[in-house]
């Protein structure tokens, strides 16, 4: 479809942000021309201009906020448009020029005398940020010199060229040829793949599969250049900052305890085995005598896909949703009626689906819908990201109103969960039954095995650059059919195309995120069983985390819905709800 095709309730109202792009151009000469903390500097030792400089920084960071979001929504709507690439690059030069203009802040606050610092925090006046604070102090040896800072600052706009770069290539370049479905010649987009992926005609699997990765493994030296010079950033910018690995930085941002990733791993390594008789199962029970990766989708319960046009999706989403109360419902229905999603997959349009937000605005989510299961749980899944990003900016002051990366994938998690159990609970004859245990374990094993399995991927490629040993596709392909082979054993054929998917997945380019995918989906599946079990206490306390932000560290965060992750309890509860599933499903599937 041309987006112009698009009828405008299936569009996002962008105009809610700047009605026109003249005002936009307007606001961003404002921004240009305001962009002055210099009377601050050398002078943070006193309270009041302190507070001052917060409150100013709140106070642009905000239209920074607005600015980005309209140009990278109407950029998304269709890369091809120039006028939205330049707004896009226009707003990323003036971040890197306001985090050269702020180079100062780092190493001004980290000189200030430790007994300053922790009097603020005794302070009233700066109680929007003293989680903030707390992190500075405890980001004294880390910090470099303004000047460093600055050159660091400066170096912001260059440091995005890689996954500025990777998008072009995956969203406009990607050479992928056309391939015959249900009677028509289509071209073969990322929507399409995975329709065909999730098909039971074998053939068109295998063929999809074969030209999908044909367009990247032909650009395999490009993008192996790419993801290189990506690594090699992350590494200098460590090396910078005095940390040890680009691991340590990546958990030290983010104010995760080291026992979370440990813990992960552990627990991930420790359950394979019931992945691999998962797969051992599937091999079975589609009759093959050798399993592809092709047929990993391939549905084995036959007939009992949920095919809904968008809007009944959404409002059956809303009803399953219910456990979560008649507010939360309100407002998933308001974002329906107000426009909050842009729905169909268009000619340019950005591919996948996300959510975003900036305070003061309601959430803006990206979907290219179509009618399959998946995509009604990826409606539950970034309306999940938006009502949390929703009570976080109406709980908390600017300063904590973005929570982390790290618990970015709980509340959208936890709205697949709840649907996913209501759907079984709702399921009228034994065979939907199957195919939603089927689904729950393909749901668990793509977002927290896989995503596993990228961290470690992510983790072995970060090491070998760390040690100074050049990255190339043979190597990298290497490392990645390793990996693969633990943990999908050997009852499925490791081919060249799967050594080759780490080029094809774009949050590498965001390094050391893919694990969270996993710690959330461990979070979600505990927070919905007590949500289930517990009822309206359980319900309070969730809310009291999707109200949280970013007021204190997110492993606090999530104890306030009763999840610990630095004990091994919610990772074991977790691996043995897919060991569970696994038993029920083949239970009823006669295994």
């Amino acid at each position: 479809m041309k987006r112009e095709q698009v009828k405008e309730q299936y569009k996002w109202k962008t105009e809610d942000i700047f009605a026109t792009d003249e005002e936009w151009e307007n606001s961003f000469k404002t921004a240009e021309s305001t962009l002055d903390f210099s009377k601050f500097a050398g002078k943070l030792d006193k309270k009041e201009i302190l507070l001052e400089f917060f409150r100013q920084d709140d106070k642009y960071s905000a239209l920074l906020d607005r600015l980005g979001t309209y140009a990278h929504l109407r950029y998304d709507e269709d890369a091809s448009v120039s006028k939205y690439g330049a707004y896009y690059s226009k707003i990323g030069a003036l971040f890197a020029k306001y985090s050269t203009e702020l180079a100062f802040f780092e190493p001004e606050m980290a000189k200030l005398d430790e007994n300053y610092l922790k009097s603020l925090l005794e302070d009233k006046r700066f109680s929007d940020y003293d989680y903030v604070i707390k992190k500075i102090i405890k980001r004294k040896p880390h910090t470099i010199s303004e000047q460093e800072e600055r050159l660091i600052g400066m170096a912001g706009e260059i440091f995005e060229t890689f996954i500025e770069t990777f998008g072009k290539i995956d969203n406009l370049e990607l050479p992928l040829s056309e391939i015959e479905w249900e009677g028509e010649k289509v071209k073969l987009s990322h929507g399409m793949y995975g329709i065909i992926l999730h098909s039971d005609n074998r053939e068109k699997r295998k063929e999809a599969y074969e030209k999908y990765y044909n367009a990247y493994t032909s650009l395999i030296n490009t993008i192996t250049s790419i993801y290189y010079g990506n690594v090699k950033k992350d590494v200098f910018i460590s090396k910078v900052y005095k940390y040890g690995s680009c691991l340590e930085r990546a958990l030290f941002e983010e104010d995760v305890d080291k026992k979370v990733y440990e813990n992960l791993l552990q627990a991930v390594s420790g359950s394979l085995p019931s992945m691999h008789r998962y797969i051992k199962d599937r091999k079975k029970l589609l009759g093959y005598d050798k399993l592809y990766f092709y047929d990993i989708y391939a549905p084995l319960v036959k007939g009992a896909d949920l095919k809904l046009p968008y809007d009944e999706a959404y409002e059956y989403v809303i009803k399953g949703l219910a456990p979560l109360g008649k507010e939360y419902q309100e407002l998933l229905r308001k974002g329906h009626d107000e426009r909050w999603l842009d729905v169909e997959e268009t000619d340019g349009k950005r591919n996948g689906a996300y959510s975003t937000c900036c305070p003061g605005l309601h959430p803006f989510v990206l979907l290219n819908y179509k009618p399959t299961i998946s995509d009604i749980f990826t409606i539950a899944h970034e309306m999940g990201h938006s009502l949390h990003s929703h009570f976080s900016n109406e709980n908390q002051p600017f300063a904590k109103s973005f929570y982390t990366i790290f618990v970015a994938e709980v509340a959208s998690t936890v709205n697949e969960v709840l649907l996913l159990k209501y759907m079984l609970n709702n399921a009228k004859d034994d065979n939907f039954k199957k195919y939603l245990l089927n689904y729950y374990l393909d749901t668990i094993r793509a977002t927290l095995h896989r995503q596993t399995m990228f961290a470690e991927f992510e983790y072995g490629a970060h090491s070998m650059a760390e040690k100074g040993e050049p990255l190339t596709k043979d190597n990298l392909c290497e490392l990645y059919a390793g990996i693969g082979k633990k943990y999908y054993g050997e009852d499925i054929e490791h081919d060249f195309n799967i050594s080759c998917e780490w080029a094809r997945i774009p949050h590498f380019y965001r390094s050391f995120y893919v694990y969270k995918y996993a710690t959330g989906i461990i979070t979600a599946i505990n927070i919905a069983n007590r949500i289930l079990t517990e009822g309206v206490q359980a319900v309070k306390d969730y809310f009291k985390f999707l109200c949280g932000g970013s007021s204190t560290d997110p492993v606090s965060l999530l104890k306030l819905a009763g999840v610990d992750l630095t004990t091994k309890q919610p990772f074991d509860f977790a691996m043995g709800e897919f060991d569970k599933t696994l038993t029920e499903f083949e239970k009823l599937m006669g295994i």
